[in-house]
């Protein structure tokens, strides 16, 4: 991860400080911020590979960051909470961020986050080989090499393109991933487990809130009955 720029807010200084240090001894370039103000004004200036965003900081919180970056930018953030409430983990992903870490953390657990979503944002278009594996001859009716089709939404697994009536679709790197999942078995129900596994790349586990936000944002992008819920079991693509 040599030469990554991570971008981190904490007002707490020694967190700050020691989260720096141990960042920095993993190869990391890290600008850190006591504010979200400030960090804003850092991100704009130097766009980093990765934003790490503390909810409780003062003059613009974690949350409203997360927001903000996420109005310009595709960048990965993980937001970092003193709590594990549901409300923070779910209005930070719902803000945008594709990850969150429990405070206090170990600094390896941190670095281990911070590596496995910079994978998938970096080899996002990794994961049309098992869609275009499930798909055959990964041809939609049309013909068209690598597009496949579920009634007015079309996935192209090479292009990393959506589009809905036509229309282009926006998703974020891990939003994408996680239809490219659906997509290579579309009426296939694929857990939450599953999905933390393949698209978070949680081998280990993980919350599982993660992909209930997840398909709920992308839900609201390609269409709410798209992504079904089979109770008890997880969600699968409708064909």
């Amino acid at each position: 991860m040599a030469d990554t720029h991570v971008l981190f807010v904490e007002d707490d200084d020694v967190i700050r400080e020691a989260t720096q240090l141990a960042l920095e001894r993993d190869g990391f370039t890290v600008t850190a911020m006591p504010d979200g103000l400030s960090g804003l004004d850092a991100f704009r200036a130097d766009r980093p590979d990765i934003a790490l965003l503390d909810v409780m900081v003062p003059g613009l919180d974690g949350v409203s960051l997360c927001r903000r970056i996420r109005d310009e930018s595709a960048v990965p953030v993980i937001m970092l909470s003193a709590r594990a409430d549901s409300i923070d983990v779910v209005l930070g992903l719902e803000a945008g961020a594709d990850d969150y870490v429990t405070k206090p953390f170990d600094g390896a657990v941190l670095v281990a986050r911070i590596r496995a979503v910079l994978r998938r944002f970096g080899h996002a278009a990794g994961a049309r080989g098992a869609a275009g594996a499930e798909q055959g001859d990964g041809l939609d009716g049309g013909g068209r090499s690598g597009v496949l089709a579920f009634g007015d939404l079309e996935v192209d697994t090479e292009g990393m393109e959506v589009l809905k009536d036509g229309e282009p679709v926006s998703l974020t790197p891990t939003e994408m991933r996680l239809l490219l999942e659906f997509s290579a078995s579309p009426g296939t129900v694929l857990s939450r487990d599953k999905l933390l596994d393949r698209v978070w790349d949680y081998g280990w586990g993980g919350d599982t809130r993660v992909v209930d936000v997840h398909v709920q944002r992308l839900r609201a992008k390609i269409g709410q009955d798209r992504i079904e819920t089979v109770r008890g079991f997880g969600y699968k693509l409708k064909p």
